[in-house]
């Protein structure tokens, strides 16, 4: 851009692990700014530029955003709970602005002007009928200013970037195909692995982790083509090939002996599994005297509130690449928590963090915890065994069968009425799940496998509402089955029942749900967004359900509010969000249709208007998936779904109307909003069941097995037509948890020979009289979006999912 000496400006932060540098403008005339967290497919990438180059008074086209390399970028924790826009950009924007007030000062004297004379506009510093561009000011070395916390930050008023409507950076070359994700990482030399999991599927705690591999026969496959290597320490296993396909054939013939697993907890009954499996309580909010205030209600309510596990179900299988690099290890991964990942990596071959170099790709969406981090432990311990790069990406199969799950949760709440209004309150919610150590440091013994509870179970915990006496209990606990955080976290399942029993307590007192709500809140930014949300969606106010039928369908719509409270008790509150939505209830079959959402969402500053909008459609989209479809289930040994066909999430024909209502308050600051949208959803969606047929939803998720039990239908069995030339779909079992019989009720460890899991044998060619579209819908949706090598992949028979994920 310039002919000027090269030269530079940074402004760093000094921590115990090192210099953090934060951004970098040089004499090319461009800014780079550096920040911990990643884009998961949230645009944050786009919103930090708007941010930086709004700060520093640059032009955005000469703003680059530098996002999770741990050799370039700051140690600001996981990408998780909404905290981007909210915490991790916070000094991303000071520094920017501590530059623009650099350039400025050095600008003024350049033109022999006062200081507060001189105007910046698009990286120029004016004065009069005089100029100087921003590089034209660096002193053609590299300089360094410690961040000053103190920095003036420009006023809302004078913002002319923060707020517009801005186009995101990444989609272009996504829509046109030419974006690198970290499937299409190629490095040179590069070999393909392909990893061997234990019978003990889904399960990281007990003394049988790490320790039931007997043996293998390497010699049996040693002359495939394309063979590398058999690598193992303890029970992580992997084969190493030529060709991805290679390794995964090489894989699917080694003859493997493993030990059987013990017997699992049974969880055919979830609430008393859960209920029944050690915790600890701890009490978060004691106010008043709630034995009391029950005992003074003259109306009183107990109620359970089931929240089954779930799959963050990434249409992409995770892949990771890594580089042994002679002990000096490059990963190539999806991760969305690069520095934490470093750290498990450095456990698990034993080098200091700052040795080994994560370099962050965008992966298939995952909102959570999945396979991301695994699979880099996998392609590490393979590159160190052959000291080349080697790839390994996960089957489908496997990334269903390993990933932590979305936590089950279970929630009992008692509360009382006094005169109309709530006096007593009792919240008892139980999480299974903790943070999900990598499995590559479970299966070599690099971490011992006890249970380790976690403390995520307090997310949202304590209603927003007026209540006079109070009594929240958390049990922290271990995972039952394999479990990490996932959108919402617990906030999602604790506001289904919070905004559930609010509900109930609305029709008890025979007032209107909104007026209720509203007649109970003490903060007038909740309560304004509660009214503008309700008034702009068309809310009709009634005290009983209207329970308004057309022929077999019943319609009904409902209500529900939240403010998503992200971090540990009494953690840091993100947007709030208000749901209206729309629901037709087939009272034949029972399946339950989310025609209409409307969401008001209140989120502070807005950095670009379409890009929260984005988040609400994707909240919405998945929450509902989540809501009316999703659940995993358990057979004897394994957790059951490998493929689309027996995990079915939203499809396009059922996506909602989405209507959206942002409450911009500039002059507040930026609230995250990642996960705003998606809490009240459940809540919401239960409301409407309960305004169109007069049932309560307690236990999500909403199938037509469960309304119809709720009902009173007698259950019906219905077979889909296969397609021609294709196997018939077995009927459905009741999309409970059942992890039958205890894992096999009469399981006993013992030195057997377990085969490994074949893959789904993939669908033949559509027969004669088949259509293409159909037989393509059925096919396309056991694709991953990103790039894939050739691999048996399941065969499913839905329509193709909704990428929302």
């Amino acid at each position: 851009m310039t002919d000027l000496p090269f030269g530079s400006l940074s402004v760093h932060r000094d921590t115990d692990a090192g210099r953090e540098i934060f951004v970098t403008f040089d004499s090319t005339g461009v800014l780079s700014a550096f920040n911990g967290h990643v884009d998961l497919g949230t645009g944050i990438e786009t919103a930090l530029a708007q941010i930086v180059a709004e700060e520093a008074e640059l032009p955005l086209s000469r703003v680059q955003v530098i996002l999770g390399d741990t050799a370039r970028t700051p140690d600001q924790g996981p990408t998780i709970a909404s905290e981007t826009i909210q915490v991790a950009a916070v000094p991303l924007r000071l520094a920017a602005a501590q530059l623009r007030a650099e350039l400025a000062a050095r600008g003024a004297r350049r033109l022999n002007a006062p200081e507060g004379g001189v105007t910046l506009r698009e990286g120029v510093v004016h004065w009069k009928d005089t100029s100087v561009a921003f590089e034209a000011l660096l002193e053609g070395r590299e300089e360094m200013l410690r961040l000053d916390l103190a920095t003036p930050l420009k006023s809302h008023v004078d913002y002319q970037i923060v707020g517009q409507k801005t186009a995101r950076k990444d989609l272009p070359a996504k829509v046109t195909g030419q974006h690198t994700y970290i499937h299409d990482v190629d490095v040179a030399g590069m070999v393909h692995g392909h990893v061997i999991r234990p019978p003990y599927t889904g399960r990281d705690s007990g003394p049988f982790i790490g320790t039931s591999l007997i043996g293998f026969d390497e010699a049996a496959v040693r002359q495939m083509p394309g063979f590398l290597a058999v690598v193992r320490h303890g029970d992580f296993l992997g084969v190493v090939a030529t060709r991805a396909d290679q390794a995964q054939a090489i894989a699917e013939a080694l003859p493997v002996d493993w030990r059987r697993p013990p017997a699992a907890p049974d969880l055919s009954d979830l609430r008393h599994a859960i209920r029944n499996q050690p915790a600890t309580p701890r009490a978060l909010d004691l106010s008043g005297d709630f034995a009391r205030g029950l005992a003074e209600s003259d109306t009183n309510l107990t109620r359970s509130y089931v929240w089954p596990y779930h799959l963050h179900g990434s249409i992409g299988p995770s892949c990771a690449v890594a580089d042994w690099n002679a002990g000096r290890p490059i990963v190539w991964s999806g991760s969305q928590n690069p520095h934490m990942l470093r750290g498990d990596l450095a456990t698990l071959i034993g080098l200091p963090p700052e040795e080994i170099e994560i370099r962050r790709y965008q992966a298939a969406g995952c909102y959570g915890r999945n396979c991301a981090d695994d699979v880099c432990g996998d392609a590490l311990l393979l590159a160190r065994a052959l000291g080349r790069p080697v790839r390994v990406q996960l089957t489908r199969a496997q990334e269903h069968l390993w990933e932590p799950k979305g936590a089950a949760q279970l929630m009992d709440i008692t509360g009382g009425l006094k005169d109309g209004a709530l006096h007593a309150y009792s919240l008892d919610t139980w999480y299974p799940s903790n943070r999900g150590p990598n499995l590559a440091l479970l299966l070599t013994g690099a971490v011992s496998p006890e249970p380790r509870p976690s403390d995520m179970g307090d997310r949202t915990t304590v209603p927003p509402y007026r209540i006079p006496h109070k009594r929240i209990t958390v049990h922290d606990m271990a995972p039952i089955v394999r479990a990490a955080w996932m959108r919402g976290v617990s906030a999602l399942p604790n506001t289904f029942a919070h905004e559930s029993f609010i509900d109930e307590m609305a029709h008890e007192a025979g007032m209107d749900p909104v007026a209720f709500r509203l007649a109970h809140l003490d903060d007038p930014r909740a309560a304004d967004l509660i009214r503008r949300t309700a008034e702009a969606a068309g809310w009709q106010p009634h005290q009983r359900p209207r329970l308004r039928r057309e022929g077999r369908m019943a319609y009904g719509t409902g209500f529900a509010y939240a403010t998503y409270v992200h971090g540990a008790f009494p953690g840091t509150a993100a947007a709030a969000a208000a749901w209206v939505c729309d629901v037709a209830v087939d009272m034949e079959s029972g399946e339950v249709t989310l025609t209409r959402v409307f969401v008001g969402q209140d989120q502070g500053l807005v950095i670009n208007p379409d890009g929260v909008r984005h988040q609400i459609h994707g909240n919405v989209n998945q929450t509902a998936s989540r809501v009316l479809t999703e659940e995993v289930s358990f057979d004897e040994i394994t957790v059951t779904p490998q493929s689309w066909a027996s995990y079915p999430i939203l499809t396009f024909p059922k996506v909602p109307e989405i209507e959206t209502l942002l409450i911009a308050r500039p002059e507040e600051p930026a609230l995250g909003v990642g996960e705003s949208a998606a809490v009240p959803s459940a809540a919401a969606i239960a409301s409407a069941i309960f305004d169109a047929t007069g049932v309560r939803m307690r236990e999500a998720p909403f199938t037509p097995e469960k309304m119809r039990s709720a009902l009173g239908i007698a259950p019906r069995v219905v077979t889909p037509p296969a397609l021609p030339g294709m196997i018939p779909a077995k009927p459905r079992k009741p999309r409970r948890f059942a992890m039958a019989a205890a894992l096999g009720g009469a399981l006993t460890a013992g030195v057997i020979a377990l085969p490994m899991a074949r893959a789904i044998p993939p669908a033949p060619p559509p027969a004669r009289g088949v259509s293409l579209t159909n037989f393509c819908n059925a096919a396309l949706r056991s694709l991953p979006l990103a790039t894939a090598p050739p691999a048996t992949l399941p065969r499913a028979a839905s329509p193709m999912p909704v990428a929302a994920r």
